[in-house]
């Protein structure tokens, strides 16, 4: 177990006020020592709490004096300070088995943490979910959580999760639901494997043994040059449309039962189909909007300058390991201030936007819609191919610093190139490469709608302290 450093202190906050400084080390609370940030902050919820710290080669004791319930006003630098609890299950669609070799340790760690799922909205199978983890849950009011399902056949989830524990796993499931927590359920749709009468079969036990569960997302599996299970494959255009049907038909059936939708297809599909996406009112304010359910309409929304329709939840497979907050998506990101425009053109110049084909596919309507002889005139997108991942990998939160650069190289000098902060964390792509090493000035960009078109009236303005009304989102992202 590492202790937690403390990461920033609060102007005139109780933790201040008692000597607490950046790079203390939090060894033990009111003499317990946190295994989170979750335990943590319950611990410094109470009032005067005791913090036994290390400072270099100095340990120390300090009491904060502050009322139960009042903001220690001290930031550490992880979410857990124990083991993470890794996944054991081998899943043939599992992206994180699709990684090409070399890239940061971080990425390749595969975890089923409950914790995780609470603070990060990461889906758990429930396999290494134990009575000791539900009662934490439960005492804790640990919710919402994140549940992947894929299917309700005990068998098959056995099998695709490759783990005889898949079997009986959902039991979790089910004493979640008992004990009142809110969860969110996954389904990645793997063609030939779970889809057509086994997503049906799914979906009826969804309804039958799990309708409390606040939603069900189907979204369909990434499918990148690297993988090595040959049954994997991207859908075509039919069995996306195939499965939009059928969540469709779902979505009417639990509406007369439960008098809401209950399950959602990801953007994708709809992408992959070529069909329109559904009306806004039909995401039902966008509860997962994080896993690519609704992402597309809301981020049209805020285009059109709705900035009730911008949300705060950094979606993807990566959204924890590097960079993330300690205290989960529900805390503000980094301000996209760190990642200053190195900008060499002025306000007047073309502008290219910087985004994946998926994010391509649902920006070209809404620039076209802004028309000519407006702020439109002169803009462009600049779709990057991903030859990193290669596959079925098409959205933007997952383009690597080395396709970008490949695509700026024959963009003109000069130009304003507008890049969405969802393809980097703490700075950098996820093959390691910063946005200094890109071969032209660009400009990041926070990725929903609102963001993008204050953007395009002009070069970037330096964000406020502690402005939070532009948040990161992906178009699309894949799980």
């Amino acid at each position: 177990m590492s202790a937690p450093r403390v990461v920033s202190v609060a102007a005139a906050s109780p933790a201040q006020r008692a000597g607490l400084q950046v790079g203390d080390e939090l060894l033990a609370i009111d003499g317990r020592v946190p295994k989170d940030v979750i335990e943590y902050r319950l611990l410094v919820d109470e009032a005067d709490p005791e913090l036994e710290i290390r400072r270099g080669h100095e340990e120390l004791s300090v009491t904060v004096a502050k009322d139960g319930g009042e903001a220690l006003g001290a930031e550490v630098s992880s979410a857990l300070f124990d083991r993470v609890r890794t996944c054991d299950n081998h899943c043939e669609f599992c992206f994180i088995y699709q990684l090409p070799k070399g890239m940061r340790r971080s990425l390749y760690l595969k975890d089923d943490d409950y914790r995780l799922s609470f603070l990060y909205g990461n889906f758990t199978t429930l396999t290494r979910f134990t009575e000791l983890d539900l009662e934490r849950v439960l005492a804790e009011g640990l919710s919402p959580l994140f549940v992947s399902i894929h299917s309700t056949d005990p068998v098959l989830r056995s099998k695709m999760l490759r783990n005889p524990r898949g079997a009986t796993s959902l039991r979790w499931l089910r004493a979640l639901l008992d004990g009142g927590i809110e969860v969110h359920g996954q389904v990645v749709v793997c063609p030939g494997v779970n889809d057509g009468d086994a997503l049906e079969t799914t979906l009826a036990g969804v309804l039958d043994e799990y309708p409390e569960l606040a939603t069900v997302a189907c979204v369909p599996l990434g499918v990148s040059d690297y993988t090595t299970e040959t049954a994997m494959r991207a859908h075509t255009t039919a069995e996306a449309a195939a499965v939009i049907d059928t969540v469709e038909q779902w979505q009417d059936l639990a509406t007369g039962a439960l008098g809401r939708r209950l399950v959602y297809a990801a953007d994708e599909y709809y992408l992959i189909a070529g069909r329109p996406f559904p009306e806004s009112e039909r995401y039902d304010g966008f509860p997962q909007h994080e896993n690519g359910i609704g992402m597309a309409r809301a981020f049209a929304a805020a285009f059109a300058g709705d900035d009730g329709a911008a949300f705060g939840v950094r979606p993807g497979f990566f959204a924890w390991v590097d960079g993330a907050p300690a205290a989960g998506y529900r805390a503000p990101r980094t301000d996209p201030g760190v990642f200053p425009a190195r900008k060499a053109a002025g306000p007047a110049a073309p502008v290219a936007v910087i985004t994946g084909e998926y994010g391509a596919m649902v920006l070209a309507p809404l620039v076209a819609g802004l028309g000519t002889g407006s702020v439109a005139d002169g803009i462009r997108l600049l779709p990057v191919h991903n030859s990193f991942f290669g596959g079925n990998i098409a959205v933007t939160g997952l383009l690597t610093g080395v396709d970008v650069a490949r695509a700026l190289n024959r963009e003109p000098v000069g130009d304003r190139y507008l890049l969405p902060d969802v393809c980097l964390s703490e700075g950098r792509f996820l093959d390691g490469m910063t946005v200094g090493e890109l071969p032209r000035p660009v400009e990041v960009v926070p990725s929903d709608g609102l963001s993008l078109r204050r953007a395009l009236d002009g070069p970037l303005a330096a964000p406020r302290s502690g402005d939070t009304t532009a948040v990161p989102v992906a178009l699309g992202q894949s799980r």
